[in-house]
């Protein structure tokens, strides 16, 4: 018996999301973080789910959102102007392969 070694998006596949499509529990303030002259968040976050559109601005989906709060600390702007846990029932949940 031999142990398989899985890639990142192989193991991010395994995860569950129940999405909160009323209230997503990241919110950005686009006018900081499009003077954000860093932008962490778009090299942080494990997920990737951070972008950028082609006029600078900065784009979230919360959906696939690990829950980590990687890029609440890294935020130096405070451009993230509300980070919370989902709401009960909703969220991410781990799966073990």
């Amino acid at each position: 018996m031999g142990i398989r070694i899985m890639d990142t998006p192989e193991l991010l596949g395994l995860n569950k999301f129940n999405v909160d499509e009323k209230e997503p529990h990241i919110k950005l303030d686009k006018e900081l973080c499009i003077r954000c002259t860093s932008k962490p968040c778009l090299v942080v976050c494990p997920a990737g789910l951070y972008r950028l559109d082609p006029n600078g601005e900065v784009t979230f989906d919360h959906a696939g959102c690990l829950e980590c709060g990687t890029c609440r600390v890294m935020c130096k702007n405070k451009g993230i102007i509300r980070w919370d846990y989902p709401r009960g029932t909703f969220g991410i949940t781990y799966r073990f392969g």
